[in-house]
Parts: structure tokens; C-alpha cells; sequence
């Protein structure tokens, strides 16, 4: 099964992912990342970072890029 690494970027800076997650395909990848971005907005709305600012940047085991998912593209609006 492939392994994903979800990079969090945010202004400047970026926290790695060192370890990924095995997932069975990207649209796994996707989802994992979308309901990521809605937990860390949901439970840390008061943390010191803008969150519409972030995306993550999910590779794969060679490194490469899979996708990127802009935390603006997760909110929900009513």
C-alpha cells in the first residue's frame, strides 16, 4: 500500500510529515488531508496562525508531489 506525507505549510513555515501514512490511492490522500485541515481549523481556531493561509502538500514515498490542498478549499460555508 502507498504511503502519503502530509507537509503543513503555513505563512513561512512548514512542518513535515516524517513518517506518512499508508493509504490504498490520492483520493484517500485527498480526504485524509481535507478532514485533517477541518479538524486543526475546528479545534484550534484560537492557535497563532491564519488557517485560510495554510495548505498541505502531500508526497509520495519518492518525494514527489502528489497534490497541494489549500485549507480554503475545505470551508464549509452556509
Amino acid at each position: 500500500m502507498p504511503r502519503y506525507f502530509f507537509h503543513l505549510h503555513c505563512n513561512d513555515k512548514a512542518v513535515l510529515d516524517p513518517s506518512g501514512t499508508e493509504l490504498r490511492d490520492p483520493d484517500q490522500a485527498w480526504e485524509a488531508a481535507r478532514v485533517t485541515a477541518l479538524d486543526l481549523m475546528q479545534t484550534r481556531p484560537n492557535a497563532e496562525v491564519n488557517w485560510l493561509t495554510c495548505h498541505f502538500e502531500v508526497a509520495d514515498e519518492a518525494g514527489e508531489i502528489v497534490f497541494e490542498l489549500p485549507f480554503t478549499e475545505v470551508v464549509v460555508t452556509k
